[in-house]
C-alpha cells in the first residue's frame, strides 16, 4: 500500500495531532470547554436543544449516520438528530426497566440491506430483555435471566442474539426472541459478550479471564488470565480478527484470536469502563472516568480527551467510521468525530482539516490548496499521482497536476470501508461489494465469489495490480482468489492459489507484464513466499524466500520487495531470482539493521527509494533503499544489457551483480549471465552457461536453461516435444533419475542399451550390484555394447546440429522474403 494515514504529533514528524472533537449533550457544559481549551480542541456547548437525560445514561446505538438513539435510569429513549442538532422523545419505559445495553438490529441480512436499523434489543436489570421497534414500541419481553441481563448482541447477520446475566449465564436467542441454547453457566456474572467475526464463536469474561468458546459442542474452549481485576467491557473486530477488553485494572488490552497479548496500556487512574472498535478494524476508542481516548489498532494512542462527563459506560461508532457516541455517568451523551488525518505521496501532504474540507499542502514550494466537500469524508487514498476520497454519498478523484477540478460520481453504497489504488485504476470496497473503476470515474469490473463477505475486507487480506485482484478467502485462509482486474473474471479457470497455511497478508507486485504477475504471501508461520498469478493449469509453484517477516510493500515503480524480517530490514533488488537460480536469491538482499527502529515497526509504503514505516510507539520514520537496483530493473525491462553491465561495474556492488545475473538469466540473455557470474565468483555456474551457449539446437538450450533453474519435468517436456527423445532420456541419466530414462527409452523404442549400459557403468563405479526388477528384466534381452552406443548417440546429435541449421536457414530466407 502507497497509503500514509499520519495521525498524531511525534518529534521527527511535525505535523499536527489528531484529535477527536466532541460534542455534549447539554447546553450546561461551560466547565467542559474551559478544560479542553487547555488541549487546544474544539468544543460544541450549546449543541443539543429541548432535551436532555437526568440519570446516568446506560447506552447508546446508531440507526444512521446522523440519528442515534440514548437509554437512560430516567427510563427515557432520547433520539438525537446531528443535523438538526434536535433531541426528542421516542419512549417513556415502565418505571421497573432500567436499561443496561442496547443493540440495533444488524442492518444487512443475507444479500438484503436495509437503509436504518428498524428494531433493537434492550436489556434490562430486571432479567428480561426487550425487542423495541424504531417508535419506541416494545414488540416483545422475554425473562433470559435471574438478575440483571449485563449484554445483548446480534450475530452479524441477524439470525441469533446472545445475552449474558449477571447470573452467569450465557444463552442464545432466535432472531424472535426463543431460547435455542444455554452456552455456558458460571459462578461470576458476565460483564460483557462479543460475536467472533464469522458468528460462530463467542467471547466473553469470566471475572479476570477471557473465554472464547466455539458454538460447535466438541470444539475447543480457549481460556487465559487477561487482567488483574475484574474485566469490564470486550469487543471482537471482524475485519482484523482482534480483540479488545478493558478491566477494574485500569487497563485496556489488545489480544489476537489465539489469545496472544498484543498492546497492554500503562494503568490509567479509574478503570476502563467501556471499549470499541471502529467499523473498519484500524482504530478503537476507550472510555473511563472522565477520560476518552482514541487508539491505533497496535494500541497506541492518537488522542486524549478529558471531558467532564463521569465514566463512559458504552461507545458506539456509526457505520461509516466517522464518529462515535458514548453513554457518560452524568447524563451527557457525548458525540466525536476524528480529524486531522494525514496521507502522504511524495511531496504532496493531505490533511482532513473538518469534516467536509481537506488540505493539500505541496512541501516543495509549499503551496496549499483547500478542498470542499458535500457531505463528510469517510475514506481517502493518496497514491500514483491520484487522490480518491469517498464521502457518504460521493467519490472525488483528484489528479495532482490539478487539485480544481475533480471528477465526482456518485456511490450506491455509502459505507466504504477500503480504497486500494494502483497505476492505472483504484479499487472501492463497500458493504455490497467490490468496484473497479478507472480514474476518469468508468465502471470497469466488479468481481464476485461464492460467500462473499465485503464488509470484512482489509488492507492486508486485498492487493491489486494494473491488470489483477487478488483477495484472501475469509471462510479458508488458505485460499487466495485471483480476478481479472478488467473483467472481473476468476483467473486459472477459476482455480484458486492455495497455500498450505493460512495466509496473513497478501501483496501483488505492481510492474511488468500481466503474464509475469508475481504474489507475494506471509502466512501465520511469518514465512515470506512468491509464486506466480498466472500458472497455464500447471501447478503453481510456490517457493519460500524468507523467514520471520511481520510486514511487506512492493515499490511502486520496481518490482523490488522490502520488509521487516525479525529484526533486519530486508530489501529484496530481485525476488524472481528464486525461479531462476534459488541459490542466488541470497546474495541479492539488501540487509539493513533494525536497531534504529523501534518494536515492531510495520511498513506503511515503499515509494521510489524511500521507505516509510510506522514504529511500535506511533511515531513515523524513514528508512531510504541505495537506488541503483530500481535503474537495474529498468535497464532489464528495455533489454539495455550493456547499460546494465556499465551500472554494476560503476557500483561496484556484488547484490547488483547477483541481480544481474538472474534478470539476464531470465530473460535468455546468457552472455550477460555469464559476465554476471563471474563477477561474483560463481565459476560452476560460468562453466554451466557455457556448456549451454554450446547446445546444437535451442530446444536443448532451453531445456538445459529449464535444469539450471531446476524445472526438471519442464526440460524434458521441451525436449520431447521437440522430438529430441535422446536428449531427454539423457537429462534424467545425468540426474540418476533411471527409472525414468528407462521408462522413456521403452516408451519410444529407442537407447534402452544407453540407459542399461549407463546404469552398469554407475553401480560398478560403486561396487553394488543391479537389484531393480526391471532392469533385470530388460538387461537378459539387450545386448550392450559401448562401440554401438557411442555411435548412436553420435548420430543423434549430428542429427540435432543438421536440423538446427535447416531451421536457421528458413528463418533467414523467410526473413528476406
Amino acid at each position: 500500500m502507497l497509503v500514509v494515514k499520519e495521525r498524531l504529533f511525534h518529534p521527527l514528524l511535525l505535523s499536527p495531532k489528531p484529535r477527536l472533537i466532541y460534542r455534549g449533550s447539554r447546553a450546561n457544559i461551560h466547565d467542559e470547554t474551559e478544560n479542553m481549551a487547555l488541549k487546544g480542541t474544539k468544543t460544541y456547548p450549546c449543541c443539543f436543544k429541548d432535551r436532555s437525560h437526568e440519570e446516568l445514561v446506560s447506552c447508546v446505538g446508531w440507526t444512521t449516520a446522523d440519528e442515534l438513539y440514548s437509554c437512560s435510569e430516567d427510563h427515557q429513549i432520547l433520539k438525537w438528530n446531528l443535523l438538526s442538532s434536535e433531541t426528542s422523545l421516542v419512549v417513556k419505559l415502565p418505571e421497573e426497566i432500567y436499561p443496561i445495553d442496547l443493540h440495533w438490529f444488524p442492518k444487512t441480512v443475507g444479500v438484503k440491506k436495509q437503509t436504518q436499523a428498524e428494531v433493537f434489543v434492550l436489556t434490562s436489570s430486571d432479567g428480561k430483555f426487550h425487542l423495541v421497534s424504531k417508535i419506541g414500541r416494545i414488540e416483545k419481553s422475554v425473562e433470559a435471566h435471574n438478575g440483571a441481563v449485563l449484554a445483548g448482541r446480534w450475530n452479524y447477520d441477524g439470525t441469533a442474539l446472545i445475552t449474558a446475566g449477571e447470573d452467569g449465564q450465557i444463552k442464545i436467542w432466535s432472531k424472535s426472541g426463543m431460547l435455542r441454547s444455554t452456552l455456558t453457566s458460571q459462578g461470576s456474572p458476565v460483564y460483557s459478550v462479543a460475536w467472533g467475526p464469522d458468528s460462530d464463536r463467542i467471547l466473553y469474561t469470566s471475572g479476570k479471564q477471557l473465554v472464547i468458546k466455539p458454538l460447535q459442542p466438541s470444539a475447543k474452549v480457549l481460556q487465559w488470565k487477561a487482567h488483574d481485576g475484574i474485566i469490564l467491557k470486550v469487543d471482537w473486530n471482524s475485519v482484523n480478527d482482534f480483540i479488545l477488553s478493558g478491566a477494574e485494572d485500569c487497563k485496556y488490552k489488545v489480544w489476537d484470536s489465539f489469545g496472544r497479548l498484543l498492546y497492554s496500556s500503562s494503568s490509567h487512574d479509574y478503570p476502563v469502563t467501556s471499549v470499541s472498535w471502529a467499523p473498519d478494524g484500524e482504530v478503537f476508542a476507550m472510555g473511563s472516568f472522565n477520560t476518552l481516548r482514541l487508539c491505533d489498532k497496535t494500541g497506541w494512542s492518537y488522542a486524549l480527551e478529558k471531558p467532564n462527563t463521569g465514566s463512559v459506560f458504552t461507545i458506539s461508532w456509526s457505520a461509516d467510521g466517522t464518529q462515535l457516541a458514548g453513554a457518560c455517568g452524568n447524563g451527557h451523551v457525548i458525540f466525536a468525530h476524528v480529524v486531522e488525518q494525514h496521507w502522504e505521496w511524495k511531496n504532496f501532504v493531505v490533511t482532513l482539516t473538518k469534516r467536509r474540507t481537506m488540505q493539500v499542502r505541496n512541501v516543495t514550494n509549499d503551496a496549499v490548496d483547500i478542498l470542499e466537500f458535500r457531505d463528510r469524508v469517510i475514506k481517502a487514498s493518496l497514491a500514483y499521482g491520484h487522490l480518491v476520497v469517498a464521502t457518504s454519498l460521493q467519490c472525488y478523484v483528484y489528479n495532482s497536476r490539478n487539485w480544481n477540478t475533480p471528477l465526482i460520481f456518485e456511490l450506491k453504497e455509502g459505507t466504504v470501508s477500503l480504497i486500494q489504488q494502483a497505476e492505472k485504476h483504484f479499487l472501492l470496497v463497500d458493504g455490497a461489494g467490490l468496484y473497479m473503476f478507472s480514474y476518469e470515474g468508468q465502471l470497469i469490473s466488479s468481481p464476485k465469489f461464492p460467500g462473499m463477505r465485503a464488509d470484512i475486507l482489509n488492507a492486508q487480506g486485498v492487493s491489486l495490480s494494473n491488470d489483477t485482484i487478488a483477495i484472501r478467502d475469509k471462510r479458508d485462509e488458505k485460499v487466495i482468489l485471483l480476478f481479472d482486474a478488467l473483467t472481473g473474471k476468476a483467473l486459472s479457470d477459476g482455480k484458486p492459489l492455495t497455500h498450505k497455511l493460512e495466509v496473513v497478508e497478501i501483496a501483488l507486485d505492481q510492474c511488468g507484464p500481466s503474464t509475469e504477475r508475481k504474489i507475494a504471501l506471509i502466512d501465520k508461520n511469518r514465512d515470506l513466499y512468491l509464486t506466480s498469478v498466472r500458472h497455464l493449469g500447471r501447478e503453481p509453484k510456490i517457493c519460500k524466500i524468507g523467514s520471520m517477516v511481520h510486514s511487506m510493500a512492493w515499490n511502486d515503480t520496481a518490482n523490488i520487495l522490502c520488509g521487516i524480517q525479525d529484526s533486519q530490514f530486508t530489501v529484496w533488488y530481485y525476488p524472481s531470482a528464486v525461479f531462476t537460480d534459488k541459490e542466488l536469491l541470497p546474495k541479492t538482499l539488501y540487509i539493513k539493521d533494525g536497531s534504529e527502529f523501534s518494536r515492531a515497526p510495520h511498513i506503511l509504503s515503499y515509494v521510489g527509494t524511500m521507505v516509510t514505516l510506522r514504529q511500535g510507539d506511533g511515531s513515523l520514520v524513514y528508512s531510504s533503499v541505495p537506488p541503483y537496483s530500481t535503474v537495474l530493473h529498468e535497464y532489464s525491462t528495455s533489454a539495455r544489457w550493456e547499460d546494465a553491465l556499465r551500472l554494476c561495474r560503476f557500483a561496484k556492488d556484488q547484490s547488483l551483480w547477483a541481480c544481474l545475473a538472474a534478470m539476464s538469466l531470465a530473460n535468455r540473455e546468457l552472455t550477460t549471465a555469464e559476465m554476471a557470474y563471474a563477477a561474483i565468483g560463481e565459476l560452476p555456474r560460468v562453466q554451466y552457461i557455457k556448456r549451454i551457449k554450446e547446445q546444437p539446437s535451442k530446444e536443448s538450450s532451453l531445456a538445459h536453461m529449464l535444469l539450471f533453474s531446476g524445472q526438471v519435468k519442464e526440460a524434458e517436456a521441451t525436449l520431447l516435444q521437440a522430438g529430441l527423445i535422446y536428449r531427454a532420456i539423457q537429462v534424467n541419466i545425468d540426474l540418476f533419475n533411471w527409472e525414468r530414462a528407462l521408462e522413456l527409452a521403452v516408451k519410444h523404442k529407442t537407447h534402452v542399451d544407453t540407459v542399461l549400459a549407463y546404469r552398469e557403468k554407475f553401480l560398478k563405479k560403486f561396487g553394488r550390484k543391479e537389484t531393480n526388477k526391471r532392469f533385470l528384466q530388460y538387461a537378459e534381452g539387450v545386448e550392450v555394447d559401448w562401440e554401438k552406443i557411442q555411435a548412436k548417440i553420435e548420430m543423434e546429435l549430428s542429427k540435432e546440429r543438421e536440423k538446427a541449421a535447416n531451421a536457421s536457414v528458413r528463418s533467414s530466407v523467410a526473413a528476406r522474403r
